[in-house]
């Protein structure tokens, strides 16, 4: 019985603190953690059901997805225009 518990208390620990470690590499805010562009906030039924906390994420620049922790969003003025031109005439 000891063996039983000690097992289990091990498997919810080790769900714990992977969990947390996960918390804090999230990034926080509304910028690419690849390209440091500005993301676009996504409706995901499922993480945003799941996870309301958390902000799901896409990177029209580098194609990233993924989850952000609610942080302060990149003010419009401060914004950067992409240094690639959208079209190029002749």
């Amino acid at each position: 019985m000891v063996f039983a518990v000690v097992l289990v208390a091990f498997f919810v620990l080790r769900i714990v603190v992977a969990t947390t470690v996960f918390l804090f590499i999230l990034p926080d805010g509304d910028r690419c953690p690849i390209c440091d562009e500005v993301t676009l906030r996504v409706q995901s039924r499922g993480w945003n059901t799941l996870m309301p906390w958390f902000r799901t994420s896409w990177c029209f620049r580098c194609n990233w997805e993924g989850l952000h922790r609610q942080g302060a969003a990149t003010p419009a003025a401060s914004v950067s225009p992409s240094p690639e031109p959208v079209s190029r005439r002749p």
